[in-house]
């Protein structure tokens, strides 16, 4: 057997970022990104592998015992997570299982990539000795021109690449991320049989249209990045060639549909009928999205599929087709109440569009809605926070998320929280929504304690909120409203309103 050139590696620190809500709640998704990278790099001819530490629950010592066991040249970390922002909280789990590796096989090159990695390869390096290689963005080319040299001196002709020469960190030149008209040749989907499908298992509130059956489940991307330039978000940092903030790489991606219905043909003979589409903005380019649902519907396959769009691209003339292809939810960013608030942080987005009016058709058209909401932007106040809070019990969708505002690593706000010197997390846990160490930012107005406080709250009222509650009953039996009403008795600990005595 030919030893492995390299292996992709999902760390795991669910407990750590998600608490209690990790045994139960949260969904476990496939690694997308390393499942893609492990295609690219068996498509170049080399001998490549892919453990997920999270699925298998390794602990730090079985994963390193493994990873052993496998004996590759090159260690790579895939550090990406549910969402584009779940980067910087996974390096929890990254960091941790890397330093073991690196004591018990110093031999083993360490690389790391994604999305926290490419926003600060220098201080990633600078604060782990043990991580020996970084890829500066989504890191395909640079990952598979390293594995052709031999990880010693050639290393200074890999673009993309940082590394340490000694004693000194090198960051290479730029190298250049993937062309669309490439994605099929150099990303060709991903490596299913590879990964451990039974284990992957989607959110409570997408499975309720699928009789409440949470397995199987897989995720996939059928586009790549974003257009958009809002400032609270860093998805576009993976696209860096030159820019150290994402809304500098907004660059936008998609597999062709003829091409990418092959990744659902495959799902579809696994009897998989729960699918995330991860991608940003799926609801953006018509004749991409349109065309794939056209397939999928032709094909008569019975999904359950839930994915992204913006108030603003959301036309009624594709609620039916979307609809017809098993689009059972379509996950909006609502973000705030107060257009203001809104304006300050996402470039003119969608304030003149009927958010009401939007919410209904889609429902209308018998589509879930996914609000997603953000408390503690930075013109945000209790008189303003609390609008969203009301605008998000109005709207009553059949599923909705609370977040408080976060200076991610790549996005533009991190810039400004490191210029006004606003507290940032001292943890890469901090930066996750639900783990004990979350610290977000305060606003021109409240302090970090005063709005994580109003966001815990502001979840806790809308999932015990009778109206929400007679919503899932209608629509999807009992079991939603049990399911929803165990999870609220989950109380997730905050290390910063202990140290504030704060009471929530």
């Amino acid at each position: 057997m030919k030893s492995l050139d390299i292996l992709f590696i999902h760390p795991n620190a669910a407990h750590k970022i998600y608490q209690e809500l990790s045994e139960t709640y949260s969904a476990i998704e496939p690694p997308i990104w390393a499942g893609m990278l492990t295609s690219h790099c068996l498509k170049r001819g080399f001998a490549a592998d892919i453990i997920d530490c999270e699925a298998l629950q390794l602990e730090d010592a079985q994963a390193v015992e493994q990873i052993s066991s496998l004996n590759p040249r090159v260690a790579c970390f895939v550090v990406y997570g549910q969402q584009p922002s779940a980067s910087s909280q996974n390096m929890e789990g990254a960091v941790s299982l890397a330093e073991g590796l690196k004591k018990a096989r110093p031999d083993i090159k360490i690389l790391f990539v994604g999305g926290h990695i490419a926003a600060l390869p220098r201080e990633v390096m600078e604060r782990h000795a043990f991580i020996d290689m970084v890829c500066q963005n989504e890191g395909v080319y640079t990952i598979s021109t390293l594995l052709k040299t031999n990880l010693k001196d050639q290393l200074g002709e890999v673009n993309g690449l940082g590394y340490r020469d000694n004693g000194h960190i090198v960051l290479n030149k730029p190298s250049a991320i993937v062309a669309k008209e490439d994605l099929h040749r150099e990303m060709p989907g991903i490596v299913w049989d590879k990964l451990p499908m039974g284990k992957y298992r989607t959110a409570l509130w997408h499975a309720l249209p699928n009789s409440s059956q949470r397995l199987p489940f897989a995720a996939l991307y059928t586009s790549l990045g974003c257009p958009m330039k809002c400032s609270f978000c860093m998805i576009n940092i993976i696209n860096r060639q030159e820019n150290e903030y994402s809304d500098g790489s907004a660059v936008f991606r998609y597999w062709e549909p003829d091409f990418i219905i092959q990744e659902f043909d495959r799902l579809a003979q696994m009897g998989i009928k729960n699918i995330k589409i991860a991608d940003e903005l799926f609801v953006l380019n018509a004749n991409h999205f349109m065309r794939l649902c056209e397939l999928i519907i032709s094909r008569g396959y019975n999904f359950n599929i839930w994915c992204y769009s913006r108030i603003d691209t959301v036309k009624e003339k594709f609620l039916e087709t979307l609809k017809k292809a098993g689009v059972n939810y379509l996950a909006l960013g609502i973000e705030s109440g107060n257009t203001n608030v809104r304006r300050d942080v996402t470039k003119g987005k969608f304030e003149d569009v009927d958010i009401r009016g939007i919410v209904k058709k889609i429902r209308d058209h018998g589509i879930n809605v996914a609000a997603n909401y953000i408390f503690g932007l930075p013109e945000d106040n209790h008189e303003t926070m609390q609008s969203t809070l009301d605008l998000a019990l109005e709207l009553n969708t059949e599923m909705a998320n609370f977040y408080s505002a976060m200076a991610y690593p790549g996005s533009p706000l991190y810039g400004v929280a490191k210029k006004e010197g606003w507290k940032l997390p001292d943890s890469y846990a901090g930066f996750s929504q639900h783990s004990y160490y979350t610290q977000p930012l305060p606003t021109k107005y409240l302090s970090a304690q005063q709005v994580l406080t109003f966001r815990d709250k502001a979840w806790m009222t809308y999932h015990t909120n009778s109206r929400f509650l007679d919503l899932l009953k209608g629509k999807f039996g009992q079991v939603a409203v049990d399911e929803t009403l165990k999870s609220t008795k989950i109380k997730l600990k905050r290390k910063i309103l202990e140290t504030a005595g704060s009471v929530q």
